[in-house]
């Protein structure tokens, strides 16, 4: 560890203002970052009247920078500190997929269990549909999001009713097909995500979010993560989603398809976020043997994964799995109503950021890499 001056040993005030000072580099072949650098990516995010975000980078399983931005929402304009809690959307993912891990750890569920094992009402299609494509995207259940859509045409997204996970299922049993082959093409589904959320409850026998309590958030101690269900919770501390539009910012903080929780449920902070990223750096809720299917990319029968853009992907169970730059990473991005969510973990580098936003005029995975770009030379 590189040492900024002699004066660090003498009390625990200045060697809390020398530590946001600088960022410490355990590896010499690394360069030193400072704490000014990072806030300089994000300094164009500071203001008192305006949405923003919480950064957090974590360097060798200690956090270097957490700091926040912009304001919760316009009525309050209370700032965003790294307690603020966001949706995270997508980012959610990986959250479920740890639960169906511990639940394969318990010996409760097999990855390669079919879902009308798990559902046997479910549709014939469902017979050869199993646990892990669905953890990787390869299971080709329909999008729920159109089939809902297709069910309210012509409405505006404010004034379609929220669907629900139990909404969900019902709307796939009454399907015939998936969209392809199980196990033939390697699709991103938010509908596979949800009835992973919904296998969890039927197979523990607990409601989602009571799981994600009692298994991961407890255990953390992740004391102001949720899984968010309105009406029976409440989020601490939150942050509202926001818009850019031409006269300014609007409150866009729920979408139709916002209710939905094993799919993009989870609000949380960049502080509890911390305890999570130990937890997987330290292969606490499982070891790094059963961490393994989570870190397996995807390999389609018909052919190798690739992305709507026809671009290859890199997916296991929650995580993409595309290195940047030859660097070894596990990251997922969150987009939904109002935010923009990104985790970067560098894991052969001892590097994490995480960014969370409530706004959508950003790509916070173009400020991530910014940040890793000072790191990873």
């Amino acid at each position: 560890m590189a040492l900024c001056s002699r004066r660090l040993l003498f009390g625990p005030q200045l060697e809390l203002l020398l530590i946001l000072t600088f960022v410490f580099v355990r590896n010499p072949t690394f360069p030193q970052v400072t704490y000014a650098q990072i806030n300089a990516i994000f300094s164009p995010l500071q203001s008192t009247d305006a949405p923003g975000a919480a950064v957090l980078v974590v360097r060798n399983g200690q956090p270097v920078f957490r700091k926040g931005y912009g304001v919760t929402d316009l009525r309050t304009r209370h700032d965003i500190d790294p307690s603020t809690n966001f949706r995270l959307a997508s980012f959610t993912k990986q959250f479920t997929a740890m639960c169906i891990m511990l639940l394969v750890h318990d010996g409760k569920l097999h990855y390669e269990d079919h879902l009308t094992d798990i559902f046997p009402e479910f549709p014939a299609y469902g017979k050869t549909i199993t646990v892990r494509q669905i953890l990787n995207h390869t299971s080709g259940l329909p999008d729920y999001e159109d089939l809902w859509t297709n069910l309210h045409p012509n409405t505006p997204d404010e004034q379609v009713p929220q669907i629900h996970d139990v909404d969900v299922l019902k709307l796939l049993e009454q399907q015939t097909a998936g969209k392809f082959p199980a196990g033939s093409k390697w699709e991103y589904s938010n509908s596979g995500y949800v009835m992973l959320g919904l296998i969890v409850e039927k197979v523990s026998g607990k409601p989602f979010g009571q799981f994600l309590h009692d298994r991961i958030f407890v255990p953390l101690q992740m004391t102001n993560t949720l899984a968010y269900e309105k009406g029976k919770n409440e989020v601490p501390h939150r942050a509202y989603g926001h818009t850019k539009e031409k006269d300014g910012w609007r409150e866009t903080d729920q979408s139709s398809t916002s209710a939905t929780l094993g799919d993009g449920g989870i609000y949380t902070s960049i502080d509890d976020l911390a305890k999570w990223d130990r937890a997987l750096r330290e292969h606490t809720l499982l070891s790094a043997s059963e961490m393994q299917p989570a870190l397996t990319p995807a390999q389609p029968t018909a052919g190798p994964a690739k992305d709507e853009k026809g671009e290859p992907v890199s997916y296991g169970s929650g995580w993409f799995l595309d290195p940047y730059k030859g660097h070894k990473r596990m990251w997922h991005d969150g987009e939904t109503r109002g935010f923009r969510t990104t985790i970067q973990r560098f894991t052969d580098d001892g590097l994490t950021i995480i960014i969370l936003a409530n706004r959508t005029d950003i790509d916070p995975k173009e400020f991530a890499v910014k940040v890793a770009d000072l790191y990873l030379k």
